[in-house]
C-alpha cells in the first residue's frame, strides 16, 4: 500500500478514483565516486565519494466503473504522474518516512480488461535519503502521529529549544543534517556581542561580528544568516553549521539571556 501526497500536504484518495497502489520498492544508494590516477602508479587515489539521487519503483493496479470512463481513468493517472510535478511517496509500512519523487520515465497502462489494467512507474527523487514526515519541533512521541518505530528515537526526551549556554541536539537519523544541502533552521533571540554558536561534536562554529538586543531575532535558515529579517552574511564568518547522528554537543559564546530553537527533520538510508 502506497500514500501519495502533494507538497503542500494534501493526501490523494487514489482508492476512490479507482487507483489500487500495490508497492513501492526503493532502489539501493547510487555511489559516485570521484578518484585520481597518477602516471607510473598501480590503482588510483580515492577522492571522495557522494550519492546520486535515488531511484524507485511502484506498481499500481486501475479499475474504472465501466468500460466508457476506462480512457478517462487512464487520463488521470498520466496526469497525476505527469514527470514534472513532485509529490511525496509514502510506504504504510513505513508511513511516517516520505520520499520526495517525481516520474522518470514514460509508461504505460497495460490494459488487462474492459475496465481493468495496471502499471508501473519509475520513480526519481532529487535526494538519497528518505526524511521524516515530522520536524524536531514536532513533540518526539508516537501518539502525535508524527514518528514510527524504527526513527532511531531514544527514550529520553530530547529537547530543541534551550536558553542555557551549554546544552546537546539529537539528530536520529543516519545522515549528517548539512545546512547547504538540507533545510536546518536556527533561531536565536536575545542579547548577545559576537555571538558565536559551536557544535563541540562536529567542530562547527557559526560567529556574527555584532550586537543583538533583546527583542532581536538571529535566523540561520540553510545557508542565509539574517537578523530581524535582513541578511547579516557579511558580518559572520561565513560558515554553516552541521548536525551529526547521535547527541551533538553545543555552546553559545558571548550571550546573556537568550532562547535557541533547532528545526529540521531526519534523514534515513
Amino acid at each position: 500500500m502506497i500514500f501519495i501526497d502533494s507538497l503542500n500536504g494534501y493526501r490523494y484518495d487514489l482508492m476512490s478514483l479507482g487507483i489500487h497502489p500495490l508497492k513501492l520498492i526503493p532502489d539501493s544508494l547510487s555511489p559516485r565516486h570521484e578518484s585520481e590516477v597518477l602516471e607510473g602508479m598501480d590503482g588510483h587515489i580515492d577522492i571522495v565519494t557522494t550519492y546520486e539521487g535515488r531511484t524507485l519503483s511502484a506498481s499500481f493496479f486501475i479499475e474504472s466503473l465501466d468500460g466508457y470512463d476506462f480512457n478517462q481513468l487512464r487520463n488521470q493517472v498520466y496526469g497525476l504522474f505527469n514527470g514534472k510535478s513532485y509529490f511525496y511517496v509514502i510506504d504504510v509500512k513505513e508511513p511516517k518516512k516520505r520520499w520526495k519523487v517525481k516520474t522518470a520515465t514514460k509508461f504505460t497502462v497495460d490494459k488487462l480488461s474492459r475496465i481493468a489494467g495496471t502499471f508501473d512507474l519509475a520513480l526519481v527523487s532529487p535526494s538519497p535519503y528518505v526524511e521524516s514526515i515530522g520536524t524536531t519541533l514536532d513533540e518526539l512521541t508516537f501518539d502525535k502521529e508524527k514518528w514510527q518505530v524504527g526513527q532511531g528515537l531514544v527514550l529520553e526526551n530530547p529537547e530543541y529549544v534551550h536558553q542555557l549556554s551549554t546544552f546537546k541536539i539529537f539528530n536520529a537519523g543516519d545522515v549528517t543534517v548539512d545546512s547547504c544541502q538540507m533545510p536546518l533552521k536556527i533561531i536565536f533571540k536575545g542579547e548577545s556581542t559576537n555571538l558565536q554558536i559551536k557544535n563541540l561534536t562536529t567542530g562547527d562554529t557559526w560567529a556574527y561580528t555584532g550586537i543583538t538586543g533583546v527583542n532581536d531575532t538571529i535566523t540561520l535558515d540553510g545557508i542565509r544568516s539574517l537578523m530581524n529579517g535582513v541578511s547579516v552574511f557579511g558580518q559572520t564568518n561565513k560558515k554553516l553549521l552541521s548536525i551529526a547522528p547521535g547527541w551533538n554537543d553545543f555552546e553559545i559564546m558571548g550571550a546573556t539571556d537568550f532562547l535557541i530553537s533547532f528545526d529540521f527533520r531526519f534523514y534515513y538510508y
